[in-house]
């Protein structure tokens, strides 16, 4: 992968599956904007960049702190090539239990964010006459666990918006969707956290994937830097599950 002298946005990036990306952007020659609110992890990584990297608070929910984060980025580095659509939190509650102030907040940071940095990232990129946009979604926009009604819905929704993007921008700009399966982040241990037993819960996490282990943010990382490469320029509107096998065999079967 060449990304020699393009820029990236990414959000949520100043931990797991965001930093991971940033750290494979800069790897493969990219100069990064961080996107966050978590400013002590932000502030490492644009150090480790070595000036490659930018990081700027931005509560990407809110459209005048992402056009500002946008605007200083693009001033910074002087073009957007990539976005990266990666914030996101988790909560558990089925619809009936959900407050109307939690179901904002997800669909805030999970969907609404997305919508926001793309409204203000494509039109840098249409000035180049290309660019990418990665939406890391969710295995559970196909698949669904239980108690997770407002995740799942924000999760499945950033699908239509690939979708949506995709056609609306082609040929110039490809939209790919990106849906990980359990992941070793900050936010799946917080989840893991919650139950009474977090090692029973993190081990049905590992016994449900066919590769019989939950990924590393590397791994996903490396796909979404993969697919904003020129390698996968026929890709586009697409989902692509980096899920280790989830939910492919039926439950209760056996392999042997």
């Amino acid at each position: 992968m060449d990304h020699q002298n393009r820029t990236a946005i990414v959000t949520g990036g100043s931990k797991g599956i965001g930093a991971a990306s940033v750290e494979v952007f800069l790897r493969e020659g990219a100069n990064v904007i961080i996107l966050d609110k978590d400013q002590e992890n932000g502030r490492k990584l644009e150090e480790k960049g070595k000036g490659k990297s930018l990081f700027i608070p931005c509560d990407v929910s809110k459209e005048q702190e992402v056009k500002q984060a946008v605007a200083q980025g693009v001033e910074q580095f002087g073009q957007i090539n990539y976005l990266v659509n990666n914030a996101g939190i988790q909560r558990y509650s089925k619809v009936t239990e959900t407050t109307e102030e939690e179901w904002d907040l997800v669909m805030n940071i999970n969907l609404k964010s997305a919508f926001l940095c793309a409204k203000h990232a494509i039109p840098h990129m249409q000035k180049l006459g290309k660019g990418v946009v990665v939406n890391v979604s969710s295995v559970q926009a196909m698949l669904s666990q239980g108690n997770v009604g407002p995740y799942v819905t924000s999760k499945t929704a950033m699908l239509g918006l690939t979708r949506s993007i995709a056609v609306d921008y082609a040929p110039q700009i490809r939209c790919v969707a990106v849906c990980p399966g359990t992941v070793d982040t900050p936010m799946v241990r917080w989840g893991f956290s919650q139950s009474p037993d977090p090692e029973q819960v993190y081990q049905e996490c590992v016994d449900m994937h066919l590769t019989k282990r939950i990924a590393q943010p590397i791994e996903v990382g490396e796909f979404i830097a993969y697919l904003c490469s020129d390698k996968a320029a026929f890709m586009t509107g697409q989902a692509y599950r980096i899920d280790g096998g989830l939910g492919v065999m039926i439950p209760g079967s056996k392999r042997d």
